[in-house]
């Protein structure tokens, strides 16, 4: 507590009591035992109005789904690209979704081959002539 151990924690105790005096004492104890109290009555109204408004018991929440070291970036895209896209679609599913699974299909193995990408045009200016320049974007 505040890096202060067993010994220091006694000492500073002890010279309380000297500095408040035995004749104030019981009345600075009675405060501090409200302040206590009024503390443990303002986190439980807090709780209270978190239950009412969030509308679930806080003791009830999960809360290792919420832990932030669970997600590390590097098991998210190694788990990422190890996924399978090309997921079988059952004989059941409407047709519309097995049409959009096959043209998925179609379109990934089109994209992964050489002669299906398109030619990169770069426009050259001939020597000599500035390059368009908008006044208005800048």
């Amino acid at each position: 507590m505040f890096g202060i151990n067993g010994p220091e924690f006694f000492l500073l105790l002890i010279i309380g009591i000297l500095v408040i005096g035995p004749q104030r004492l019981p009345e600075y104890t009675q405060k501090l035992a409200n302040l206590v109290k009024e503390v443990r009555r303002m986190a439980s109204g807090a709780r209270e109005q978190i239950k009412e408004e969030v509308g679930i018991d806080i003791d009830d929440v999960d809360w290792k789904k919420y832990d932030p070291r669970q997600y590390d970036p590097r098991r998210i895209i190694k788990e990422a690209l190890l996924d399978d896209d090309t997921k079988p679609v059952s004989s059941g599913a409407p047709a519309a979704v097995a049409a959009v699974a096959g043209t998925a299909a179609v379109g990934a193995a089109a994209a992964s081959g050489p002669s299906s990408r398109p030619e990169r045009v770069v426009q050259v200016l001939p020597p000599g002539e500035a390059a368009p320049f908008d006044t208005e974007a800048t």
